[in-house]
């Protein structure tokens, strides 16, 4: 393409209400984003937001998504915005507008770019009646914090009329760059190559593919399934576990993205993730695992085990400075979301490391990160990451679990997933943990769930010291509305999620999510510590179905919403 002179055209728009970005992004039907202006008009507010390039400098901006429908339309709009905008010279886009979150976020920071703006609604369903997302990033490499989302939220409710320039259609399917305009260039990336050259920078490819081939050859060969779920991580997972790894091309399942993610909800957890797991567990599989559709979520399992996001972190903390040679020289620090078990607590007080509690969103774990605090961190909902970018990343999650396999395997040929979590179970005792997800609750019903819980906090001093349900086993030690306050730089954030605390270390924590774009979801977590050896090998349903009858019971759950069991138990 030749560059042309620039025709800018000023669009009339009218202002939605409802372009609240949630903790990642802005969520909603296909057929929303497709309604007139609608699109445009919340990229034309992220690009009021964004600051104005240096004078005689480049301006860069990575753009990418998860290869769900409504994907090219997007990226084609963000073009023609971001050339009128003046704003940009530069637009860094993944080939065939393909990058999932971890790669572009490695894109940003490798790139030393603005930001960048991600087109994905992560694990939701996608196709044409389904969900598509848009979320903005910062120069850091992470989600944008509350001042800048909700300054874009606050364009989107008064904006007029938009740019847009008048230039043809950039041919996304080619590696190349392209000056559309003498002052602004497109440049087509391979979507997967950076990213890999990160992976082989911070883990031991060598060591991991030693280890597959021993197992080989000693006659029991290491089984190794990898379910890209038909979203993103599906080439990453061919270009890494097939040409890097040399396993074979059976190993990689749904590798191809597909924008309805083959009619599937590409959440990586044992009910949506049913295909991968059948086949685990009837082909004895020793290593299973899947990302999600952006490829930041991960799920660990095996025949025989499945790994709780919770021991997942806690796990791979212990083993890091061991396994992993990016965290040779040690570890900052160590990170939670408040809903995920205190497993990750105990490794931290054993090695001496700080251990911080913040909200559900990895912005929060960010400036952590970039004041040198914090090293790997976690959420329950199946994301585990590091500071080697500024995402949750579930591919690296899956090489840190192969690379502990290796370093266990020096020492015991016998290593399994199963044994690190028992050998990790004697050590520190078992935080027993599940998560029940309510999705597409009517919010009226929800925010009823909610005030039940919020007016026991209001009473809460007279229920402290007293046993709640009908037995004696849990009794009250506080309750409360998490509040957290940024030790970096001091901004509070509230309402973060109701806390049940009783005095045998039993946790109880009901939040609704921002993450779906019908209706909403609750989430409850619940959670008890077993530090009896005898005991900390039972089915989890054995030892938590007392605490989650007091859960129902506190909240009225089941009264509030008419559901009588939710729609995933992780």
């Amino acid at each position: 393409m030749m560059p042309v002179p620039i025709k800018t055209l000023m669009v009339p728009t009218t202002p939605f209400q409802d372009q609240k970005p949630g903790t990642s992004g802005l969520r909603k039907k296909v057929k929303v984003f497709q309604g007139q202006h609608y699109t445009e008009n919340f990229v034309a507010s992220i690009f009021e937001v964004l600051p104005s390039a240096n004078a005689g400098g480049q301006s860069s901006l990575v753009v990418g998504g998860d290869g769900r429908y409504f994907l090219k339309d997007a990226i084609k709009i963000i073009i023609k915005i971001a050339i009128a905008s003046g704003k940009v010279s530069h637009l860094i886009i993944g080939q065939g507008g393909i990058l999932s979150t971890p790669a572009a976020s490695n894109l940003i920071r490798k790139r030393k770019a603005m930001g960048g703006i991600l087109l994905t609604a992560s694990h939701n369903p996608g196709g044409p009646e389904n969900d598509f997302g848009i979320k903005f990033n910062t120069s850091n490499g992470g989600p944008a914090p509350e001042s800048i989302t909700n300054a874009i939220f606050e364009h989107t409710k008064k904006i007029k009329e938009y740019k847009l320039a008048e230039i043809p259609d950039v041919d996304l399917s080619k590696i190349c760059s392209v000056k559309v305009t003498p002052d602004f260039e497109v440049e087509i990336v391979d979507s997967v190559s950076d990213y890999v050259a990160l992976m082989k920078s911070v883990f031991d490819f060598e060591k991991i593919k030693f280890f597959i081939k021993m197992r080989k050859e000693s006659g029991r060969e290491f089984k190794v399934l990898f379910d890209g779920m038909s979203g993103v991580t599906g080439p990453y997972g061919v270009r890494i576990f097939v040409k890097e790894l040399g396993l074979p091309e059976s190993s990689v399942m749904n590798a191809k993205v597909l924008p309805d993610f083959g009619g599937g909800h590409p959440d990586p957890n044992l009910t949506y993730a049913h295909d991968l797991v059948e086949r685990v567990r009837k082909e004895k599989i020793d290593f299973g695992a899947a990302s999600d559709g952006d490829g930041d979520r991960n799920m660990i399992i095996s025949w025989d085990t499945f790994v709780n996001p919770s021991d997942s972190v806690a796990v791979i903390s212990d083993w890091a400075d061991k396994a992993i040679p990016y965290f040779k020289s040690g570890i900052k620090g160590v990170a939670r979301s408040m809903p995920t078990s205190e497993a990750l607590d105990r490794v931290a007080k054993k090695h001496q490391w700080k251990c911080y509690e913040t909200p559900t969103g990895w912005k929060f774990f960010g400036n952590l990160m970039d004041s040198n605090n914090l090293s790997i961190c976690g959420e329950e909902s199946f994301g585990t990451g590091s500071d080697h970018i500024r995402e949750k990343d579930g591919l690296w999650a899956i090489l840190s679990w192969l690379s502990i396999l290796a370093t266990g395997a020096e020492t015991n040929k016998d290593i399994s997933l199963k044994k690190i979590l028992e050998n990790h179970w004697s050590q520190y005792g078992r935080n027993y943990f599940t998560r029940y997800d309510y999705e597409e609750v009517a919010t009226a019903k929800a925010e009823a769930v909610m005030k039940n819980m919020y007016q026991l906090v209001a009473k809460k001093a007279e229920m402290i010291g007293k046993p709640v349900g009908s037995s004696n086993d849990f009794v009250l030690m506080d309750m409360d509305d998490f509040r957290y306050v940024d030790p970096i730089d001091g901004s509070i954030s509230e309402k973060q999620g109701i806390r049940v605390l009783f005095t045998d270390n039993s946790r109880i924590i009901f939040r609704l999510s921002g993450t779906g774009s019908t209706g909403a979801t609750i989430r409850l977590y619940i959670e008890k510590y077993v530090s009896d050896q005898s005991k900390v090998n039972m089915p989890t349903e054995a030892i938590m179905s007392d605490l989650v009858a007091v859960a129902l019971s506190m909240s009225r759950l089941v009264e509030e919403t008419g559901r009588d069991k939710p729609t995933v138990i992780t």
